[in-house]
Order: structure tokens, then C-alpha cells, then sequence
């Protein structure tokens, strides 16, 4: 016991529950503050609402946690090698028109694999479209925010013209709906967890972040990719193809975007690509998700079921009169002290490693 506490791994996850806590406890006094009078029925209400509905409350925490998941897994994969993945809005929705134009369209396959092939598409459309900011990375050293900030809007209007050309629906400015053959498979779930609408997506994102936890910590080619992102210029040294790793690492965490997205418009929950010029939220909730389980993709899975758990509860706290935006505040709260805790943790193993260095520089000088 005393041994895992002094990990790595249990600091971090210590320290995620630190900001966890202080996070709802600045919720609280901003509900304090703004009603008084229910604030304490409120913030209950967020905390144990969910669980208060039973198995529906607990299928719909997990099917909203579907593409946060899946959006915080894209930025994780891109922190543990380096870049700054803030294109996934624009992943996520490319990936999703992909699988909505397959679900509408192609029908002609047979039943049993529609939707496998729909969530393909998803997947190579979304990796092809962070393909771009992970070239101008490699090869003319722009700096992927930049680019893949101006390919979120690209995404967005392309992907307007698009289901306007291709998939609209006139009458309500919206994507037509997929065929039923397109739709993820419920497999009971959403008997199980009776009152949701929750389907084999949650076991497919859970696949998924097993899938990247092996190759991230278990391969030749994760260790190559993580030495990339922690030092670009040793492994440059040590015979890496350090471009080569960039452009695969902008592909891959696309491509999981992208995934993401098609797991929301195939999950057959009335859920359609409306002609809107806003970026895609799902593929911004990511960013917090990645940071909450510090890239880790285990902890991604966690803090997105985590998040979408508070988001649910944030909605059933408008029967107290509060709107449920006082979510996000609270979660800005979590995600600030998540930082803050990561920097300290950081200055502290830059100390440790100094102090340590000087140690060994004056016993070596005594000699």
C-alpha cells in the first residue's frame, strides 16, 4: 500500500480528486451565492440525481459519455506524443456527416455490417481530415493549434454544403435521419438500463481506449511516439522518424474524433447534423476530459463518464431554478485546479531532479 501511494500513479490520481473536490466546493458557494435558498437541494441533486433515477439515470450518464470519451482519447493521444490536438471539433463532425451520408445512402449492404462500415468511414474521414495540420507540423513546422483551429471552421461550413447537397432533410434544416440497418446495435443495453437510450457504443469506446492504452504503453511503435512528445530532438538522435510520428499521431487522434462523432449519429436517438455555424461542443468537451485523467486513457474513460455524470445532474437541478450552465462553471473550476495541481507536480519533479543533480555534482567534486 504504501508503495503505491508513493507512485506516479497514485499522485496523479490523488491529485485529480483534489481538484475534483475543490472544483464542487466552488460550485457550491457560486450556488450559494446565486439562490440561497436552494442551493444545498441543488447541489445534491447534481451530485446524487443520477443515481436517484436508478438504471435509466446510470444508461444516460453512460451513453452522453459516448463521444466525450471518445473526443478525450483524441486529445490525450496527441498530449502523450507532443501536440495539441484542438481540431477535434472539426474531426468529429467530418467523421460524422461520413457516417451519416453511408447510413443514408448505402443501403445496398447487407444489414449485419451497415453501421461497421458507417463507423469506418467515420474513421478515415477523421483521421484524413487532421492528416492536414500533421503535415504542416512535420514538414513546415506550423504549429498545430493554428492549423487545426482554421480546419475546425473549414469542417464546420464544409460539412453544411455538404448535407445540403447530399443528405437534407428540407423540412426541418436538418440531416435526414440513417437507415435502421445504419444504427448501433443497442444489444440490450438499453433493456438493461431501462428509460435510456444506450447502445453498444459505450462497449465500443471502451474497446477503444484499451486499444490505445496497449499501444501507448505496450509497443514499439506507442514508445516511439511518446519519445517524440517528450523529446523531439533525442529521438530524432536515437533513428526516429520523427515526422513520420507526427503525421501518424495527428491521424490517429483524427481518426478517434471522428469515431466519436459517428457513435453519436448512428446511436439511432434522434440525433441529426443541423445547419448551424457552431462548432461541434462535443469535440471542446474533450479537452477538459484529456486534461481531468491527465492523458491517460484509462483516466480519459473515467473523468468522461465522470463529466457527463455532472452533466446529467446539472440539467436535474433545474428543478431548483438554476440553469444548467452552472455545470460547466463548476467543471471550468475542476479543470483549472487539474492544471494548477499538474504544474505543481511538475515544478516539483523539475526540483527533485535539480536537487538530485547537485547532489551527485558535489559528491563528485568531494571525491
Amino acid at each position: 500500500m504504501k508503495k503505491w501511494l508513493k507512485s506516479e500513479g497514485a499522485s496523479s490520481f490523488i491529485s485529480s480528486c483534489m481538484a475534483i473536490a475543490i472544483g464542487l466546493l466552488f460550485g457550491l458557494v457560486i450556488i450559494l451565492f446565486t439562490n440561497p435558498a436552494n442551493a444545498f437541494d441543488g447541489f445534491l441533486n447534481m451530485l446524487f440525481g443520477p443515481l436517484k433515477m436508478g438504471m435509466m439515470g446510470i444508461g444516460r450518464v453512460l451513453f452522453y459519455a459516448i463521444p466525450i470519451i471518445m473526443t478525450g482519447l483524441s486529445v490525450g493521444f496527441a498530449f502523450k506524443t507532443g501536440l495539441f490536438n484542438i481540431g477535434t471539433p472539426g474531426q468529429f463532425i467530418t467523421g460524422a456527416f461520413a457516417a451519416v451520408y453511408v447510413g443514408v445512402h448505402w443501403t445496398f449492404l447487407p444489414a449485419e455490417i451497415h453501421w461497421i462500415v458507417a463507423l469506418l468511414a467515420a474513421f478515415i474521414v477523421g483521421g484524413l481530415w487532421a492528416i492536414v495540420p500533421g503535415i504542416m507540423k512535420a514538414y513546415l513546422n506550423v504549429n498545430e493549434v493554428i492549423s487545426s483551429i482554421m480546419m475546425n471552421y473549414i469542417g464546420m461550413y464544409l460539412v453544411n454544403f455538404l448535407v445540403k447537397a447530399t443528405v437534407f432533410d428540407e423540412l426541418r434544416s436538418q440531416s435526414l435521419g440513417v437507415a435502421s440497418s445504419a444504427e448501433i446495435p443497442r444489444l440490450g443495453l438499453d433493456q438493461l438500463f431501462r428509460g435510456s437510450t444506450l447502445n453498444a457504443g459505450i462497449l465500443i469506446a471502451l474497446g477503444m481506449v484499451i486499444i490505445i492504452y496497449i499501444i501507448l504503453n505496450k509497443t514499439k511503435f506507442g514508445y516511439e511516439m511518446k519519445a517524440c512528445g517528450f523529446n523531439a530532438d533525442a529521438a530524432r538522435y536515437a533513428g526516429i522518424n520523427e515526422k513520420k510520428n507526427i503525421v501518424l499521431a495527428m491521424v490517429i487522434a483524427g481518426a478517434l474524433a471522428g469515431i466519436g462523432g459517428g457513435l453519436v449519429y448512428l446511436s439511432g436517438s434522434g440525433k441529426f447534423i443541423s445547419i448551424v455555424e457552431v462548432l461541434a461542443p462535443e469535440g471542446f468537451n474533450g479537452i477538459p476530459v484529456a486534461l481531468l485523467g491527465l492523458s491517460n486513457p484509462i483516466g480519459i474513460f473515467f473523468s468522461g463518464i465522470f463529466i457527463s455524470y455532472l452533466t446529467v445532474g446539472g440539467n436535474l437541478m433545474q428543478q431548483f431554478g438554476f440553469i444548467p450552465e452552472i455545470v460547466d462553471i463548476i467543471i471550468s473550476a475542476i479543470i483549472y485546479c487539474s492544471a494548477l495541481s499538474l504544474m505543481i507536480k511538475l515544478w516539483l519533479a523539475k526540483k527533485k531532479s535539480t536537487h538530485k543533480k547537485q547532489m551527485i555534482e558535489t559528491k563528485e567534486g568531494d571525491e
